[in-house]
């Protein structure tokens, strides 16, 4: 009996959700304790015995790993001292608003100028939350409000040099539409004969004239374009039955485009819809951490940058710089290391030398934003663009329309969400000239709109952002022994954050580095 058929049997008998928890169990569905973390058993008070409690971990950064290590650690009792080099806790969720003011590794001061409405507001970094994510347990055990972030949106534009912008909308159709006619072409002409049962043929050819609105066999199955590509003139009341985009370009104009990669977006597992953000930025995770550490009984240092870090007989022993620059000590039972590892690695220790050049084995990746506060939501009114990305092959890459505040007076724009090269260029440039060119670009899709209303902008080049250097990094390989290593206590000493994870450059990657190796320290502890 074949899987199909048993399925079919079983919703017979059993109904759809007999069905759907059979196809579960066979694999055929996600199942939801699929996406929770394993092996991670919250530290409870009471877990330790009498001699075992009050131990305290020195945690060094307050990012995200840092404050889930100390909220974490603080319910069974342990006292985390956390050492934070900047002089705000969050790292790299960071929220750029009115005031926020940074002075750059090349010296470089900038304040933001956003009017003081609570919806202007740039995420320089952390910008999105799948649904799949334990960040959003986090939000929900912390009270941390959320709303829908807008990535996927039909009026966004795909823009190629060379191709006037489009709507996503109409590139879509195009491409599914063609690809639909080609496919159907070469089943009915028996191509595929060798793969495809005769149900299967018939099934296949009536998906795809709905997947591509395309004809029927006695039109050659012909893509024409429809509806689906837009409208130049929306329908309406009495006989404005509205004029549809037409006809298509040809095949060929359409795959030359090659705006048909940007299509895969919606795919990827960690960003698909829907994705979701914290009401007024992503700060409030990071602040709601900081918060909920504290109650615990944390300690959370700013400004306070780490100088030495040092394995002892009797735990750690830790140097910062304090209060008037002064360097202090301070002693503990173990250390928890949430700093990006190229960071790390700069900071004297006496740490065995395989860990050390492991730290420096990861490449740091560069990234950047700026966000540009115009006095009218001018994507809205003329554009009818509600929150999404608009996606092109300049060097912007990305333009982020805000996903709230609708038909408020302002709004931020993501003018340009860079990475790689494209980032390292535009973080060569000063503040000023990062500004002039992402209009300048932004204005090869929207037109000189796109340069005038602009009230304030604020960049952020991650590599050259003091302490961080930046945006997130790439493991040349991890099979090569230094990962491994890494996630292994280092004496006393443990490691922690997004890199030491397979989610990198998100918070819940760093959320599960953080629980696990609270969960090997506690176990530590427990056991000693």
């Amino acid at each position: 009996m074949t899987r199909r058929s048993l399925l079919r049997s079983i919703g017979v008998a059993g109904g759809a959700g007999a069905m759907f928890e059979s196809m579960r169990a066979l694999g055929l569905v996600a199942s939801p304790q699929a996406l929770a973390v394993p092996d991670f058993r919250e530290p409870r008070a009471g877990d330790l015995a009498a001699a075992n409690r009050g131990k305290t971990v020195v945690i060094l950064g307050a990012g995200v790993a840092g404050l889930t290590a100390a909220y974490e650690l603080g319910k069974a009792g342990y006292r985390c001292v956390v050492l934070e080099a900047k002089d705000r806790v969050g790292g790299r969720v960071w929220t750029v608003r009115s005031g926020t003011t940074e002075t750059d590794l090349d010296g470089h001061t900038q304040t933001a100028r956003f009017s003081k409405e609570p919806g202007s507001y740039l995420n320089a970094g952390a910008a999105r939350i799948p649904q799949s994510h334990i960040t959003l347990d986090y939000c929900r055990e912390l009270g941390v409000p959320l709303e829908p972030l807008l990535a996927h949106n039909a009026n966004n534009l795909i823009h190629g040099e060379g191709s006037d912008a489009q709507q996503y909308r109409t590139v879509k159709a195009d491409y599914q539409g063609y690809v639909s006619e080609l496919l159907s072409k070469a089943v009915d002409q028996g191509a595929l004969d060798a793969e495809l049962t005769a149900d299967d043929k018939e099934a296949l050819l009536t998906f795809l004239s709905y997947y591509g609105d395309i004809g029927d066999k006695n039109s050659g199955f012909a893509y024409t374009g429809s509806s689906r590509r837009g409208y130049e003139v929306e329908p309406g009341a009495a006989d404005q039955e509205g004029v549809p985009l037409g006809p298509p370009p040809s095949l060929s104009e359409v795959l030359s485009s090659r705006l048909g990669r940007y299509l895969s977006f919606e795919s990827r597992y960690t960003h698909a819809m829907t994705l979701l953000q914290p009401v007024g930025g992503m700060d409030a995770i990071t602040n709601a951490l900081h918060e909920a550490a504290k109650r615990t009984g944390a300690e959370v240092v700013t400004g306070a940058p780490v100088s030495e870090v040092r394995n002892t007989d009797a735990g750690v022993d830790v140097v910062y710089r304090g209060p008037g620059g002064k360097d202090t000590r301070i002693s503990g039972d173990f250390c928890v290391a949430t700093l990006p590892p190229n960071v790390m690695a700069k900071i004297p220790t006496n740490l065995d030398s395989r860990v050390t050049s492991a730290l420096r084995f990861p490449e740091a990746f560069s990234a950047g934003k700026i966000g540009l506060e115009y006095d009218r939501r001018w994507w809205e009114l003329d554009e009818r663009i509600y929150g999404g990305i608009t996606m092109t092959d300049l060097d912007v890459l990305n333009i982020w329309y805000p996903s709230h505040g609708f038909h408020t007076d302002r709004g931020v724009v993501v003018g340009y969400y860079t990475e790689g090269p494209y980032s390292e260029a535009y973080s060569r440039l000063t503040p000023v000239e990062r500004e002039r060119r992402a209009l300048a670009q932004g204005a090869k899709i929207h037109g000189e709109k796109y340069r005038q209303g602009v009230q304030a902008s604020f960049s952020v080049s991650w590599e050259r952002t003091p302490h961080i250097e930046g945006g997130w990094v790439h493991w040349p390989s991890r099979d090569s022994g230094e990962y491994d290593l890494l996630n292994k206590p280092a004496g006393n000493v443990y490691f922690a954050g997004d890199w030491l994870s397979h989610f990198i450059a998100w918070q819940a990657g760093a959320i599960d580095s953080a629980r696990y190796v609270v969960t090997a320290l506690h176990d530590r502890v427990r056991n000693s």
